[in-house]
């Protein structure tokens, strides 16, 4: 595959990503965490602030393999 290519696609992973997982996060907390404490909140939003660091690395150490030779 091309790296122009990979990039690209990558780069449309790691949007379609984040605009995923904000949503699923923030339906999450709003479903289950309304009447928890302050402290559950802050310790829940930063977790899942961070969590999607995750995939998002895959994705980018995806997308900067080198191309195989032809």
């Amino acid at each position: 595959m091309p790296e122009r290519l990979r990039k690209l696609i990558g780069t449309v992973l790691i949007v379609v990503l984040v605009i995923v997982y904000a949503l699923v996060a923030t339906t999450f907390a709003s479903l289950l965490l309304g009447t928890a404490p302050w402290w559950v909140h802050l310790a829940y939003f930063f977790f899942t602030g961070l969590l999607w660091v995750l995939p998002a690395m895959l994705i980018i150490k995806w997308m900067e393999k080198p191309a195989k030779p032809r």
